[in-house]
Parts: structure tokens; sequence; C-alpha cells
């Protein structure tokens, strides 16, 4: 696997998946960087863009900063990998949600540095963890 999209749904409404998603992820040691930023109806109507009635796309921005800030401060050049969004939107009659992971190898290719798939891909399980918890 170079990179994969990992779906889930839930019947959850939209913000109350997002509330939920902070908490667990909380219990598991991250934090939400984007907080008042991640409705993107919002966010794009801030700049005065039009979006569709019901648009309820949320980019939640999540991150683990002790182990990030430990992590960067080993080498800087991992962080063009570091930033992770959890997607979620309404379709289909449910809540769809979304998050792209990317491989060992893509990994080891794009970042010289032989910890460091390792450690992403422990942390894009735990991600993955706090969805399943969440929904």
């Amino acid at each position: 696997m170079h990179a994969e999209i990992y779906r889930a749904l839930t019947t959850k409404p939209v913000t109350r998946f997002v509330a939920d998603f902070a908490q667990a992820a909380a219990r598991r040691g991250f934090s939400i960087h984007n907080e008042s930023k991640m409705d993107m109806a919002h966010t794009f109507g801030k700049h005065g863009a039009e979006v569709a009635e019901g648009f309820d796309l949320h980019m939640i921005q999540i991150c683990k900063p002790q182990k990030a800030a430990k992590s960067l401060s080993k080498n800087p050049e991992r962080a063009v990998l570091m930033p992770k969004f959890v997607m979620t939107f309404s379709a289909e009659g449910a809540t769809q949600i979304r998050f792209l992971r990317y491989g060992r190898a893509l990994i080891a290719e794009m970042v010289d540095d032989a910890e460091f798939p390792s450690s992403l891909e422990e942390s894009f399980n735990d991600i993955i963890a706090v969805i399943e918890e969440a929904k």
C-alpha cells in the first residue's frame, strides 16, 4: 500500500460525531488544532465563497503534540507528512468519515529516516482507533 483512504460511516449527525471524535482524541493524547475553522461552510463563507445548501464538510486537523514535538525535534524533514486531517460530511443518509493514510514504503521513499515509517504508521492506527470509538 502506498496510500489509502480509510472510509467509515456513522448514523450520528456530523456535529455529534465531531464532538465525540474530539473527546475520544483527547483521551488518547491528541488535540484538535483547528476547532474554530474545521466547519468548511463557515470558513468558505468568511472568504465570500458560497456553498450548496446543506454543505457540512468538516476538516478536522488532529495532532498528538507531545509526540509531534519530539519527532520534529529529531528530524524537521518529517513535517511534510505530519499534518493529519479527518474529513466528515453528510451523504447518502449518513455521516461519512474519510482519512488518508500513507503506507510505510511511501513514507520511507519520501523521508529518508529509518524510524519515521513505523512511528507515523502507529499514529495512523491510533487515529483510526479514535474514529472507530467516536462513530
